[in-house]
C-alpha cells in the first residue's frame, strides 16, 4: 500500500510538470507577430498594461524589428508617459535611422515634452517645414525669451513667455515651476497655487513646489494652509531650508499675535498693541498679515482711551489702500473721540465702495452713525458714563458705580446742585445704557420711554442708587429715574 501511494504521488508530479512544461513551450512557441497581435487587441480595449507586456515580449525576441518598439511608443504615447515613449522611438530610429516617419514623430515627441529646440534640430536635419516645425520654432523662441526675461527679473514678460510655450507641450514641469516663480515675484498668489497644485499632481515629492506653494498661501494670509504645505515638504527633505525658513517664520508671526490677543482679551490694550507691532516688524511688507493686525491695533487704541492714536493708525491703514474695513474703523475711532460729522463721512464712503456682500452691513453703520451726531446733540448716555458705544454690560455697571459715588450730592455740598443734576444723569444714563431693549431703541435713534415727556411717575436718582448698591426697589421692580 505504502509502495503504491508513494508511485501515485510520483504520477501526479510528473503529469504536473508535463502540463507546465508543455504551457511553457506553446507560450515560447508564440511569435513576434502574434504578440503584436495580442498588443493590438489589448490596445483596442484600453488594456495598456497587458498591451506593454505583450511588445515587450514581442521586442526580446525580434529587437531588430523597429515596428516592434514603435509599438510600445504608442502605447507609452497612449498612457502619457512621454518619456518612455521618447525612449522607445529613440530606439526604432537605432534600429530603422532611415525611417522619416519615426524621426518626425520623435522630433513632435520632444515638443510635447518641453525639449523644443531639439525638436528644431530634428525637423531641420529632415528639412521639413509643416505644422510641427512652426510650433516648435515658436516653442522654442518663447522658452528663450521667458528664460532671459526670467534671468532680468522681468516677471510678467517672462510669465507670459512661459505661458506661450506651454500651449504646445504636455510635460511642462519645468516650465510650469518657472512661470510659477514669476507669478510669485508678481505678486499673483492665485495664479502660483493654480500652477503648483498642477506640478504637485503630477510629481507628488517635488519639495520646491510645497515650498512654493506655501509661501504662496503665506502672502496671502492663509497661515494654516501654508504650514500644511511646508509641513509635507519637510516630510519629504527634514532639511530642506526654505520649507524650514518658511514654517519656522509664520510660528513667529502667529505666537505674537495670540500674545496680542490675549492681552487685549485680558484688557491689557497697551500691552496687546505692543504685541501686535513686534508681530508686524516680523516683515512689515506682509500686508495680508499687517493690514488686519493694523485694525486690531486701531481698536486697542480706542479701547485705552488714545483716540487721536487711533485715528492716526485708521489713517495710515487708509493711506496704504481704502478699504470698507479700514473706514470702519477710522468711523468707529471718530465716533470714540466724539467727532461724529467725520464719522458720518467715513461711514458714508465705506457704503459707496461697499460690495453686494457687506452694503446692508454698511448701511446699517451708516445709520448708527447718523444716531450718533444727533444723540451728541442732545443727551449722550455714552458721553455721560464715559465708555464707547461698544462697551459691555460690566463696563458700564462699573462706570456708573463710579461715577455715581463720585457725583452723589452727600459728597458735593459744595456744590450740591451740580452734582444733584449730575447724578440723575449718570441714573438716568444706567438705566437705558443696562437694559438691553431700552439701549437697542437708543442706539437706534427711537424714543426710549413711551411717556418721555408724560405724566408718568419716576423714580428718583436716590431710589435708584439705592438699588444698584444694596440691592432695594421691591424684588426687581422695574422704575425710571426722574429727569428733572
Amino acid at each position: 500500500l505504502r509502495r503504491c501511494c508513494a508511485f501515485t504521488m510520483t504520477l501526479v508530479s510528473f503529469l504536473y510538470l508535463l502540463v507546465a512544461t508543455a504551457a511553457a513551450v506553446a507560450q515560447q512557441e508564440l511569435s513576434p507577430g502574434k504578440y503584436r497581435a495580442k498588443g493590438e487587441e489589448a490596445m483596442l480595449n484600453g488594456n495598456y498594461q497587458e498591451a506593454l507586456q505583450h511588445y515587450k515580449q514581442a521586442a526580446l525576441l525580434e529587437p531588430g524589428n523597429a515596428q516592434n518598439h514603435y509599438q510600445l511608443f504608442r502605447v507609452h504615447h497612449r498612457m502619457k508617459k512621454y518619456m518612455d515613449a521618447l525612449k522607445d522611438v529613440t530606439n526604432a530610429l537605432q534600429v530603422d535611422p532611415s525611417s522619416t516617419e519615426y524621426k518626425i514623430t520623435k522630433a513632435n515627441l520632444l515638443v510635447s515634452v518641453g525639449q523644443c529646440d531639439r525638436a528644431l534640430e530634428e525637423y531641420k536635419e529632415l528639412k521639413y517645414t509643416g505644422k510641427g516645425f512652426e510650433e516648435a520654432q515658436t516653442c522654442a523662441r518663447a522658452m528663450e525669451l521667458g528664460h532671459q526675461a526670467f534671468y532680468d527679473e522681468r516677471w510678467e514678460e517672462a510669465s507670459n513667455y512661459f505661458m506661450q510655450a506651454m500651449q504646445f507641450v504636455e510635460l511642462a514641469s519645468d516650465l510650469t515651476f518657472l512661470r510659477a516663480q514669476a507669478l510669485y515675484q508678481m505678486g499673483d498668489y492665485y495664479g502660483v497655487i493654480s500652477d503648483t497644485g498642477r506640478l504637485l499632481k503630477a510629481h507628488p515629492n517635488h519639495v520646491e513646489a510645497y515650498q512654493l506653494r506655501g509661501q504662496a498661501y503665506t502672502r496671502l494670509g492663509d497661515h494654516d494652509t501654508a504650514q500644511v504645505h511646508f509641513r509635507e515638504g519637510l516630510k519629504q527633505d527634514p532639511e530642506h531650508k526654505g520649507c524650514k525658513e518658511g514654517h519656522k517664520f509664520i510660528k513667529a508671526l502667529t505666537k505674537k499675535d495670540k500674545r496680542g490677543n490675549d492681552a487685549f482679551a485680558a484688557g491689557k490694550y497697551k500691552d496687546a498693541i505692543g504685541y501686535w507691532w513686534q508681530a508686524i516688524e516680523v516683515d512689515n511688507t506682509h500686508a495680508a498679515f499687517c493690514r488686519p493686525v493694523l485694525l486690531k491695533i486701531i481698536k486697542a487704541h480706542t479701547k485705552a482711551g488714545e483716540h487721536d492714536m487711533a485715528i492716526l493708525e485708521a489713517q495710515k491703514h487708509l493711506d496704504g489702500g481704502e478699504t470698507v474695513e479700514g473706514l470702519w474703523a477710522m468711523g468707529e475711532a471718530q465716533i470714540a473721540a466724539e467727532k461724529f460729522e467725520e464719522a458720518v463721512r467715513s461711514f458714508q464712503r465705506a457704503q459707496e465702495i461697499a460690495d453686494n456682500e457687506t452694503q446692508k452691513q454698511a448701511q446699517q453703520k451708516t445709520r448708527e452713525a447718523e444716531v450718533a451726531l444727533k444723540q451728541s446733540k442732545e443727551k449722550n448716555y455714552y458721553k455721560i458714563l464715559g465708555v464707547a458705544r461698544d462697551s459691555n454690560a460690566k463696563e458700564i455697571k462699573k462706570a456708573y458705580r463710579d461715577l455715581a459715588l463720585r457725583w452723589h450730592p452727600d459728597k458735593n455740598t459744595d456744590n450740591k446742585e451740580e452734582a444733584e443734576k449730575r447724578f440723575q444723569d449718570i441714573a438716568e444714563a444706567y438705566e437705558v445704557l443696562s437694559d438691553k431693549e431700552l439701549r437697542a431703541k437708543y442706539d437706534r435713534g427711537e424714543p426710549v420711554f413711551d411717556n418721555q415727556g408724560g405724566g408718568h411717575q419716576h423714580h428718583n436718582a436716590h431710589d435708584f442708587f439705592r438699588q444698584q448698591f444694596h440691592g432695594g426697589g421691591g424684588g426687581g421692580q422695574r422704575f425710571h429715574v426722574r429727569f428733572g
